[in-house]
């Protein structure tokens, strides 16, 4: 789930103020007020899918995890908010000593989910929570928006191979959260090596047209790249000729090279072409790979193409047309006092926009028919109905401040091709849809 899975931590800066300054100012007026021990319940969730989609996949969980961990005031960072004067000298001491110890309980990375999904549930005082609704949002609304747009690529690639390639089309540290989100939601593999280094994630490349154009002729480069890489190389075959290039390719590396990468042009028939003629020269193992501005549409049109893996970049990492998920973070429940055994009691905005929320700490469970397909989300404030023991969805990931549920990002991956696997079959469709699971509220 994070870089300690791989026995290297990555230097990660106090995340502090990766916030909003109200959070602060909040703080520091509950502080005056007696309030901000109050012990509270915040939650975060989406009131909608974005349009068209027909569920939701939670990821970023190891991150946010990573965040809560890190999120500390150092001298530093009290200096620049005492000489910004942000905040007054009492809640700067508050702010010197705070270390989050409370508890989170969401969904597992990799999960599903659906309108009001209670997706994370920050349990604490209020100030401890409060401070971290930007860090977790921002983490949360990036990397689902991602994985979202990565398990529609891979419902359509229909277990053809994806390799993730659009660390150039984002910013430079949200290329490594994307590639990660793209992982969990299917893909296979990513081209940032930041990324594979970070996350243990497969990494992959060869080359551009660049180094083609480079060389006096494409043989040139061809035979200069076989003879550094070896036949089982991927030679790109579409910067002059496609069909001498594939010939010369065979020509070079023999029946046994590994693949050609197509980049332009009509893809569906030159795939079929590049195909007929790779297995007319005797390289029937040569497999073929295509890039080029592909999104879930492009990729399901593919789907009768002999195309053995596809190269996804800039519609990847901006959620292809949708690059949040716009979850929020609310406080449900808050305790009348600051009394250690002060009631909980369930406060929502009210809003005759669309807008409004439910109170209540709450928890939530995922009912199946008698196949074993997901028929509806449950979400309840109560006692969980017998009927539904055993299949609530949150999971406990802090507790008292101390991560209790990290785990490798492989379980998130795998997580995930199991809770898709659980849909109705129409969660599968690219058409707009409404989302595949109603909520139901008890």
């Amino acid at each position: 789930m994070n870089s300690a899975d791989l026995g290297r931590r990555v230097g990660v800066p106090s995340t502090a103020l990766f916030t909003d300054q109200y959070e602060l100012t909040m703080v520091q007026a509950a502080l005056k007020a007696g309030t901000a021990g109050r012990h509270s319940v915040f939650e975060a969730f989406t009131r909608r899918l974005p349009e068209g989609r027909r569920y939701g996949v939670v990821a970023g969980t190891g991150r946010v995890l990573d965040a809560v961990e890190n999120f500390h005031f150092d001298d530093e960072i009290i200096g620049f908010l005492r000489q910004q004067r942000i905040v007054d000298e009492p809640t700067l001491r508050w702010l010197a000593d705070y270390r989050f110890s409370g508890d989170i309980w969401g969904y597992p990375e990799g999960e599903v989910y659906f309108p009001g999904s209670p997706i994370l549930r920050v349990e604490g005082s209020f100030a401890e929570c409060v401070l971290l609704e930007t860090v977790i949002l921002s983490i949360l609304n990036h990397d689902s928006a991602i994985a979202a747009a990565a398990s529609r690529m891979s419902a359509a690639a229909g277990g053809r191979r994806l390799i993730e390639m659009g660390a150039r089309r984002t910013h430079e540290l949200s290329a490594v959260a994307s590639a990660r989100a793209a992982y969990v939601g299917g893909f296979d593999a990513t081209s940032d090596l930041a990324a594979g280094f970070r996350y243990g994630i497969p990494t992959v490349g060869t080359s551009a047209h660049a180094f083609t154009l480079l060389h006096d002729t494409e043989r040139d480069a061809f035979r200069a790249q076989v003879d550094s890489l070896g036949r089982g190389t991927t030679l790109l075959v579409d910067t002059y000729d496609v069909t001498e290039a594939v010939r010369a390719a065979v020509e070079i590396a023999g029946t046994g090279l590994g693949a050609v990468r197509i980049d332009s042009g009509d893809l569906l028939l030159v795939a079929h072409r590049v195909r007929q003629q790779l297995d007319e020269l005797g390289a029937t193992g040569t497999k073929i790979v295509v890039t080029s501005d592909l999104d879930e549409y492009a990729i399901a049109s593919l789907a009768a193409a002999p195309v053995d893996a596809y190269g996804v970049g800039t519609q990847l990492v901006t959620g292809s047309g949708h690059p949040t998920c716009s979850m929020v973070y609310k406080l449900v429940a808050r305790a009348g006092s600051t009394e250690p055994d002060a009631p909980l009691v369930p406060v929502a905005k009210k809003s005759l926009g669309a807008k409004s929320s439910k109170g209540g700490r709450k928890w939530a469970a995922r009912r199946t028919d008698e196949h074993g397909v997901a028929e509806a989300e449950v979400i309840g404030t109560g006692a969980v109905p017998e009927e539904l023991a055993g299949r609530e969805l949150l999971v406990e990931l802090v507790r008292g401040g101390e991560v209790v549920a990290r785990e490798p990002l492989e379980a998130a991956r795998e997580r995930h091709v199991v809770a898709r696997g659980g849909l109705p079959m129409s969660a599968m469709q690219l058409s707009r849809g409404e989302p595949v699971l109603g909520t139901e509220h008890v």
